[in-house]
């Protein structure tokens, strides 16, 4: 998951696939930090059935992650212990499932430089383990490239020793539509 609307897009086909489901509870988390997260719990009694599935999502230090548990009322009332047991329990067993994919959080910068200046910025490619994104060779050339979070500090100290030694280069912004996401 990405964002709120590819969230939003799954939960709206599962309610269709699962048309006749008494409850769609879920649980999201956004964000390399997990700052953006929400437990929904589409009926049940308060905090019965989200707060459980996002207790699991935590538990395992899960982002960019959704977890809907959809359930269909069966005739026996679980109480709300049980509600809070089943929710959780069910969250376990379809994360157990899973397959975890890990990612390396990114940061974008953009460099402007003089064509000259081109095996300083290849070389700051390769010392950091910077991924292309899209370049152009013209007399002044671009870079934008993705790096690593916790050596961005470094690549723009790096970078920035590199003017002030007379290379001809300058860190842009890169495009909004560009910017980091992860």
């Amino acid at each position: 998951m990405k964002d709120e609307e590819e969230i939003k897009q799954h939960l709206v086909t599962l309610r269709k696939k699962y048309f006749d489901a008494t409850h769609h509870c879920y649980a999201y988390v956004l964000g390399a930090d997990g700052s953006k997260f929400r437990a929904n719990d589409d009926g049940e009694p308060n905090h019965s059935a989200g707060d459980p599935i996002l207790g699991q999502l935590r538990s395992r230090n899960l982002t960019n992650a959704l977890v809907v548990v959809v359930r269909y009322f069966g005739g026996t009332k679980l109480g709300v212990s049980g509600l809070i047991h089943a929710y959780r329990e069910s969250a376990a067993l379809a994360l157990n499932q899973c397959t975890i994919v890990e990612k390396d959080v990114t940061e974008k910068i953009l460099l402007l430089y003089d064509y000259a200046a081109t095996p300083e910025v290849m070389r700051l490619l390769k010392d950091f383990g910077m991924t292309i994104e899209e370049q152009d060779f013209q007399d002044r050339c671009s870079l934008l490239a993705s790096v690593g979070k916790k050596v961005f500090p470094e690549l723009i100290e790096k970078i920035e020793l590199l003017i002030a030694l007379g290379h001809p280069m300058e860190i842009a912004m890169p495009p909004l539509s560009q910017s980091p996401r992860d």
